[in-house]
């Protein structure tokens, strides 16, 4: 009889809660979002904040290890003006025939009858155009580097990117954690009236309590987590480049993708520069080919001498030039040739794994895209109504704490569970955009 009476009185509060809510204006009810405000971030007041646009391009600027990569495009643009030198002449001079050791005969007549001196300018001649065969050879390799340190920006930018989301990720959180706790605090607040008033036991008011230290725990650990996001962010966009007081400026919500994983993956052959770096990688082991086969053409050394000698004055001509008997730089010819072998496999490596990463992001992003999506269907509104038509009832006595605390835990992580679904797609959308080689998706 108890029992039925507890169970008529749930029913009786329900209904009332109902029919409350059903008086609502209707523009009031069209208004309400079918999901929460998940993108509400807890920003700190007053900071300066950075999108995630402005996020990336500080860190394309500012980020250290971008900056030192590019000194090796810098280094290789010196090795091709190295590569472009001819070789330097080489002067000579000799004198031959001084009395040394009669020093007696030393004199200028000596000097003009008996002395030879000799004046030369040598200068090496290269044959195969090994100096055009070098250049070209630096230029292909500065090209390879170019697109590596293109790969290495993209790697940045998707790294920026994600710990970007994390950061906002933080911030809901935080921001649903502090929502949860003022929320909780009225409800103690009553309970503790309640307990006074003689409407419920000690044992329901320490149960209280000790639901309250968890949110608090929760509050502690989302801030723990915005500072330390906020603390790796900066060291991604160039410690130096942007104060400790600064916040995240961004939307944290649903952005629907369109397009197909064939248009994904044709569009990351054209873009990625990592396959860019491979496919350039070949022209720079052909290069090298052609360079090897031009040092196997054997150099000419051309001299010419003036001569002076008693009373006369001659002129000399030289020249010298390997005989390519043993030495025809075959090694070297055939290792380049295996090179080209092999950066011609590494090309082949470097498509299939486009294509692999796009798959993967592609499959990855449409699996958090379910997911998001059931939480958007209802669930959250559910979890929602649950609790607070729980919490009607238990303010009213209609309902048990028991039941109250565990409508509220139910929402709590389906609250917390779809933030964390929403960071797992955005995460999955900055992935496929990384896989693709752009940021312009459909």
């Amino acid at each position: 009889m108890r029992s039925a009476c507890l169970y008529s009185s749930i029913l009786l509060v329900m209904f009332s809660f109902i029919a409350a809510a059903g008086t609502q204006p209707a523009a009031a009810q069209a208004q309400s979002p079918p999901s929460p405000q998940a993108q509400t971030l807890a920003q700190k007041p007053g900071a300066v904040t950075i999108s995630l646009d402005q996020a990336i391009q500080m860190a394309l600027q500012h980020n250290h290890t971008l900056l030192a990569a590019r000194t090796v495009i810098q280094q290789n643009q010196a090795e091709e003006t190295t590569a472009n030198l001819r070789p330097n002449p080489v002067f000579l001079g000799d004198s031959q025939f001084l009395p040394v050791f009669q020093p007696s005969q030393f004199s200028a007549d000596y000097l003009d009858n008996s002395a030879q001196f000799d004046l030369g300018v040598s200068y090496l001649f290269e044959r195969g155009k090994k100096r055009q065969h070098r250049l070209q050879a630096a230029k292909d390799l500065t090209a390879v580097t170019r697109s590596q340190v293109a790969d290495n920006e993209r790697s940045v930018t998707f790294a920026v990117a994600s710990q970007f989301i994390n950061v906002e990720l933080a911030e809901s959180t935080l921001e649903l954690a502090e929502q949860d706790l003022k929320s909780f605090q009225n409800t103690v607040d009553i309970g503790e009236a309640r307990y006074k008033a003689g409407d419920t036991g000690e044992g329901d008011l320490l149960k209280l309590k000790l639901q309250m230290l968890q949110f608090q725990t929760d509050v502690s650990a989302a801030q723990l987590a915005r500072v330390q996001g906020l603390s790796d962010l900066r060291q991604l966009l160039g410690y130096e480049s942007i104060g400790a007081d600064y916040d995240v400026a961004g939307s944290f919500d649903y952005l629907p993708v369109a397009g197909n994983m064939e248009d994904f993956q044709a569009k990351a052959l054209l873009n990625r520069p990592d396959l860019q770096a491979a496919r350039l990688g070949v022209t720079a082991a052909n290069s090298q080919h052609e360079l090897q086969k031009a040092i196997a053409k054997k150099d000419v050394t051309g001299q010419i001498s003036y001569t002076h000698i008693s009373d006369i004055n001659n002129v000399s001509m030289f020249g010298q030039i390997q005989m390519p008997i043993f030495d025809r730089n075959q090694g070297e010819i055939a290792r380049a040739g295996y090179a080209i072998t092999q950066t011609q496999e590494q090309e082949k490596f470097a498509s299939g794994q486009v294509m692999t990463d796009v798959r993967d992001a592609f499959e990855s992003l449409r699996s958090n895209d379910k997911i998001v999506g059931l939480y958007r269907s209802g669930y959250l509104d559910e979890a929602r109504e649950s609790l607070e038509i729980s919490e009607y009832a238990y303010k009213h006595g209609a309902a048990s704490l028991l039941d109250f605390l565990d409508a509220e835990r139910s929402n709590r992580a389906a609250q917390l569970g779809y933030r964390q679904a929403l960071a797992s797609y955005l995460l999955g959308l900055e992935q496929l955009r990384e896989a693709v080689g752009t940021r312009s998706l459909p």
